[in-house]
């Protein structure tokens, strides 16, 4: 399959967009291609960059025992601002990702690949994406905006892992959960060892759903030499997954922990740990669903994580009210 080969789709529309999506029916024609381009039809993924810092943001608001304005435009900031670095991190990807793209069945369709957005003025809406995200980013604590710059590091280099490492879901799990720790300075002006265990919590949650997300592509990878978790663990997945969620828990559990035992408050305390417990209910029943050749299934339980992501956000929050 060469670069130049297209695969036809109606209206530009790009294979794994969820149907009937706002971009595909509403937005303007002119507009299409810069915000698939940013995977603003495929919101899943924003809702997981996003999660990790309400995780940060709501225990961190527990630690303290308050929940006010600051706190709420933490949460409100976090979710602009994963939008758009999302957006710019599928941009950056799709840049760097091109020539891969246009010979991978369900990426070929993308906006670059398929000729609808020049690498030009894809460089120009990646630069417009970071610029609106750093002034939400200066509202916050001086503590968040460091970590906020120092994680470009990461977004740089996530395209690049599958290239030279196995483990390139490692990588996009520092990026896309260090937002854990960025909102929790933004709400205590400070690092906590609870938010390192979150962090890695994140970590071990994001190798689970991208591990599922990569076996998608296995196939092509395979041709093209892109490296991935999933055929590094081929029929071993289920008992790697298994392990990935075990992790995820227990850090889990271990932020909460490090974060409420000075409180004090133990009921508050027992509701937090009522999250990773669901959390896990919800991996579990993703690992024994999952068919690993099957792309429709990989898909449905990849964006399932949206919901097992919010699960203990949900706990952390009632915690806030005991």
């Amino acid at each position: 399959m060469t670069e130049t080969t297209k695969t036809p789709v109606p209206n530009g529309q790009v294979t794994d967009a969820v149907k009937g999506n706002w971009v595909d029916t509403i937005a303007p024609g002119w507009a299409r291609p810069y915000l698939r381009l940013s995977r603003a039809d495929r919101p899943v993924g924003t809702w997981l960059l996003l999660i990790p810092c309400w995780w940060g943001a709501l225990l961190a608001a527990a630690h303290q025992g308050r929940f006010g304005l600051a706190e709420l435009w933490v949460m409100l900031g976090c979710a602009i601002g994963a939008w758009l670095m999302r957006g710019a991190g599928c941009t950056w990807n799709d840049i760097t990702d091109r020539k891969f793209d246009a010979q991978v069945e369900r990426t070929r369709t993308r906006p670059i690949p398929a000729g609808q957005v020049s690498v030009r003025m894809a460089g120009l809406w990646l630069g417009l994406q970071m610029l609106l995200a750093l002034t939400i980013l200066l509202t916050f604590h001086r503590a968040a905006v460091m970590l906020g710059v120092g994680s470009l590091a990461l977004v740089a280099i996530y395209p690049f892992a599958k290239r030279f490492t196995w483990w390139p879901q490692a990588f996009l799990g520092l990026a896309f959960n260090w937002g854990a720790l960025l909102a929790w300075a933004a709400v205590t002006g400070g690092l906590h060892w609870a938010a390192v265990a979150l962090f890695g919590a994140g970590i071990a949650w994001t190798l689970f759903y991208d591990t599922i997300y990569a076996h998608q592509d296995k196939d092509d990878d395979a041709l093209i030499g892109v490296k991935s978790t999933a055929r590094l663990f081929g029929n071993k997945t289920h008992i790697w997954l298994r392990g990935f969620m075990m992790i995820a828990v227990a850090l889990m559990a271990g932020a909460i922990i490090l974060a409420l035992l000075d409180s004090k408050n133990v009921l508050a305390l027992a509701v937090a740990l009522g999250g990773p417990w669901a959390f896990g209910w919800h991996l579990a029943w993703q690992n024994r669903t999952l068919k690993m050749d099957d792309v429709q299934n990989c898909l449905r339980l990849f964006r399932s994580n949206r919901n097992a992501g919010l699960i203990p956000a949900l706990f952390f929050a009632a915690s806030l009210f005991l």
